[in-house]
């Protein structure tokens, strides 16, 4: 059990739950050691909010240790923390389609054609259909559009096409009540269905004010759920981190705490009704708030005992690889905890696109929670489910004597380490450029996304003068060079980093090396401790957490959470750099998925200092890109322009591909800075909230350009918008000309 020491020690708030209001009443005290006077309480679950961070968790209170009158937090968000396990959902019929955890994760799309454009949407229904996805989105953001969605329907039964369909509705009530007549499923958006448009503005209420502002939400909303009780159709509450009403943002914080408290206030309503036939869902762009708001949310239905399934996806996750991994990031994050029961992808790509990689991607959930592949039960005191809070490994310092310096091996910011073979040392120049080394007359240097060290599995003969002078020269410039024992033993390489695993540690075998030989350790993370312990003696420059890819017993992701509960029970600092090879044969897709689900459900909580990705089939550059790509989804090492993009949908008023490929042709040497591409304003500012500039439709034809969430310039004709885009950044200083052509 935790002790009192693992959470903060003061709190401004504690906040009981009164679900008849809907409304939380504060409870004002100072430490958590005056929480033992709420024992007589028959409230046993409550929520702590922290002053310093608008993020806040839902906790169930125990003792810290048995007998203890000391009450500190202690949270669930998934069936089980060793292993996959499919967290247990009721039922949601969507038309034919069944959602929930005695189903198949189920697939889903959404149209980008005009939806008054009945013949171009039912083609393109029937395209998805047939690329295999189980539901399909249509937005619907007017009458006519709700009218059309009739003939829609009807020509799809006509031509023996019974997909469900369900409508995406945005500030339209009236709208969706019309359409609920004949689609399989509504997507009410808490944020916008009965608040105004978020204009960002900090509003002060009083308990009587909220409760006011509640009662127009149920009054505006009651008539759809009886309309969908009515005629037995489905309905998604679908928060976006974008699009949080200021009534949300000024007492919850643009959080995702606010999200789950936006979702929850519609759902207490249908609960009311006794409407149940609902899904959540808790979208960003960002996958790690997406990962945060989404256990948040199940946390608080654990504590509620509520079972509605779960809807998931990235949303503006972008195009081709960049997009891909986002949605692995996300999605993958939550699968690995069993948590998900229908996705999307959400891909600036056409979206019969999209379907492939849901797939893949629905296939690694159900693969995860059927084999349920974990880790012998262990104590998890140190994560952080619900806030990003880094554990950075000790970086390389200098030592005495040194020759090299070594403080180059790792980075602050999450490292890529490359697996390199001895074909490669034969062109050095060529290999430099691989490994993003910017060249001077032949010589290379490190530059921003170069990469940090190497790991050569066989050195070159020693009288490989050339070979070894290619290593040199990366050596001499901060580039960690790291090759196993018995090469180093047979043919040692001056400066050399030493690969060695836990036997050859206990066997003492490491110590034939001269003294002051930087180690690097493999690790599988499932060891018995005893085994581990031996890490206590050794002073390693850091750990390869390498669990072989054919393991079919023990799950990655959870064998390296026990080895990083390890590291902090025993005070160990050692940098971890995941460390995963691929089979041959491998489709590139499935590598990207398995390595943002894989690494990233780790980096998202703050567990790893980097990266080695092996594939010995595919491109190295290819290898390369998708480790920095997965850095910098996962907020850590930002080496390229940031894009957020929409995936395109009925309300789009340009061709998103066509211009996001434009502005990213002129931009994409910018690193640092992060570009918001949104085909409307339905959730283009707030979903800008990471983004630095935005380029966003506001009328057909014309371009509005944001900085941050501000408009700053509207109704720039589409010709001139990419260019106005960039005199944006100039005017902020945050442009540099691009690199001249080698």
């Amino acid at each position: 059990m935790a002790t009192g020491a693992a959470v903060p020690t003061t709190f401004s708030t504690l906040k009981t739950w009164d679900s008849s209001l809907g409304f939380a009443k504060n409870i004002d005290f100072v430490r958590v050691s005056d929480m033992k006077s709420m024992k007589s309480s028959a409230r046993k679950r409550v929520s702590i909010i922290r002053n310093s961070n608008p993020g806040q968790d839902i906790a169930e209170l125990q003792p810290a240790s048995p007998g203890s009158p000391l009450l500190v937090p202690r949270q669930k968000y998934c069936e089980s923390l060793h292993k996959p396990i499919r967290r247990k959902t009721s039922t949601v019929m969507v038309g034919n389609v069944a959602i929930g955890s005695e189903h198949p994760i189920r697939i889903q799309t959404m149209t980008t054609t005009d939806t008054k454009d009945v013949a171009g949407t039912v083609e393109q229904v029937m395209r998805i259909a047939d690329k295999g996805a189980d539901i399909v989105r249509i937005t619907v953001q007017g009458k006519k559009e709700a009218d059309a969605c009739f003939e829609i329907k009807n020509t799809l039964v006509q031509k023996n096409y019974n997909i469900p369909l369900v409508a995406d509705i945005h500030f339209a009530p009236s709208v969706a009540l019309r359409v609920a007549e004949c689609f399989d499923k509504i997507r009410v958006n808490p944020g916008n269905f009965a608040d105004r448009r978020a204009q960002f503005e900090t509003l002060e209420y009083t308990e009587e004010d909220y409760q006011k502002e509640l009662e127009h939400i149920e009054k505006v909303f009651t008539p759809l759920v009886e309309k969908c009780k009515k005629y037995g159709r489905a309905m998604r509450i679908g928060t976006n981190h974008g699009s949080l009403s200021d009534r949300i943002m000024s007492y919850y914080g643009d959080s995702p705490r606010g999200m789950v408290e936006s979702a929850f206030e519609f759902a207490r309503i249908c609960r009311k009704l006794d409407y149940h036939n609902f899904v959540f869902s808790m979208k960003a762009s960002n996958p790690v708030i997406m990962v945060q708001a989404y256990r948040l949310l199940v946390a608080e239905m654990y504590v509620q005992g509520w079972d509605y399934p779960l809807h998931l996806g990235v949303t503006e996750a972008g195009e081709g690889e960049d997009g891909r991994m986002k949605s692995a990031i996300g999605i993958g994050t939550l699968l690995q905890d069993g948590l998900g029961d229908t996705i999307r992808v959400s891909l600036t790509e056409p979206p019969e696109e999209e379907i492939d990689p849901c797939r893949r991607l629905a296939n690694l959930g159900m693969r995860a929670s059927e084999l349920q592949k974990g880790v012998e039960p262990f104590e998890e005191k140190h994560r952080h489910y619900f806030d990003f809070q880094r554990r950075s490994g000790q970086l390389p310092v200098q030592k005495e004597g040194e020759e090299v310096d070594y403080r180059g091996a790792l980075h602050r910011d999450g490292s890529v380490l490359m697996s390199v073979s001895l074909d490669q040392l034969k062109m050095p120049e060529v290999l430099y450029k691989s490994l993003a080394a910017k060249l001077i007359v032949g010589m290379p240097f490190k530059d921003l996304a170069t990469v940090d060290s190497i790991l050569l599995r066989e050195l070159p003969p020693v009288d490989d003068a050339d070979a070894r002078l290619a290593l040199k020269r990366l050596i001499d410039i901060s580039m960690g060079v790291i090759t196993p024992l018995t090469e180093q033993l047979t043919k040692p390489l001056p400066n050399a980093m030493v690969l060695v695993n836990l036997k050859e540690i206990s066997t003492g075998a490491y110590k034939l090396l001269p003294q002051g030989t930087r180690l690097v350790v493999s690790v599988r993370g499932d060891e018995p401790y005893e085994e581990l312990d031996i890490l206590k003696g050794v002073d390693a420059t850091m750990l390869l957490h390498d669990l072989p890819y054919t393991e079919d017993r023990i799950s990655r992701v959870h064998a390296a959470r026990r080895l990083f509960e390890y590291l902090s029970d025993n005070s160990l600092n050692f940098p971890v750099i995941h460390h995963i090879q691929f089979p041959n044969g491998i489709h590139r897709d499935d590598l990207v998925i398995g390595a943002g689900s894989d690494a990233g459900a780790l980096l998202v909580d703050g567990l790893g200092d980097g990266l080695l990705l092996e594939a010995p089939d595919k491109d190295f550059e290819f290898i390369r890109n998708t480790s920095f790509n997965l850095l910098q989804g996962c907020r850590m090492r930002n080496t390229k322009t940031e894009y957020v993009s929409c995936p395109s949908c009925g309300r789009t008023l340009f061709d998103l591909q066509e211009v996001s490929a434009q502005i990213r042709e002129k931009t994409s040497h910018l690193p640092g800075v992060s570009i918001a591409i949104m085909g409307c304003i339905v959730n283009g500012p707030g979903e800008m909230a990471d983004a630095d500039f935005g380029y966003v439709g506001g009328t057909p034809g014309k371009i509005d350009l944001y900085v941050g969430k501000t408009v700053v310039k509207r109704g720039i004709a589409m010709e001139h918008a990419t260019n106005a885009l960039i005199d944006l950044i100039k005017e902020h200083g945050r442009w540099v000309d691009p690199p001249a052509e080698e």
